[in-house]
């Protein structure tokens, strides 16, 4: 009787079980790869935010002092006194927008908040309502120091993003240079 039935070794072949197992371990891999790059898009969107932020809050600085700047070259004798006027209603609690026309004007964001708003047009943020909102807003305030020919300007910056909300609060010394 001749047996046709020869045992084949084949060797190298994976199981049902290994291959679930290996099928398993990479799906885990790149699980934990797409959780990194997740979180790596979402840091990047925050430090993009974040930088703008800080630009913003600056530029609201350098308004205020090109604003001093204004009233002592072209304001006449008192004109040290007639910048600290424009922004003596703007204080921690009432800061105020402006507009970035010329010349700047000041207005409270506690009875008008749209003016402490600012917009993205081309590229460009403004504050004077053309173009859609950036989601950043941005609110000023001034301290008297107690000499009075100092005054500290505050400009905050603040967005939403993700479930929170951030915030940048800038300030400089100004001084009345002239006297």
């Amino acid at each position: 009787m001749i047996n046709n039935f020869k045992k084949i070794n084949k060797g190298g072949g994976f199981t049902l079980v290994e291959t679930l197992v290996a099928i398993s371990v990479f799906s885990f891999a790149v699980l934990g790869l797409m959780s990194v790059l997740s979180n790596g898009i979402t840091d990047i969107g925050y430090a993009k935010k974040k930088t703008v932020a800080v630009y913003l809050a600056q530029e609201g600085v350098e308004y205020i002092r090109n604003m001093r700047d204004n009233y002592i070259f072209f304001g006449g004798n008192p004109g040290w006194n007639n910048f600290k006027a424009q922004l003596a209603s703007c204080n921690a609690g009432s800061e105020c927008g402006f507009s970035t026309t010329n010349p700047i004007v000041v207005n409270s964001c506690t009875s008008n908040p749209s003016v402490c708003k600012i917009y993205l047009n081309n590229g460009d943020y403004n504050t004077n309502s053309s173009g859609n909102d950036s989601g950043f807003s941005r609110k000023i305030w001034m301290e008297v120091i107690e000499s009075s020919r100092e005054v500290k300007i505050f400009s905050q910056v603040s967005w939403t993003q993700g479930s929170g909300t951030y915030k940048i609060i800038l300030s400089e010394n100004l001084f009345n240079w002239t006297e």
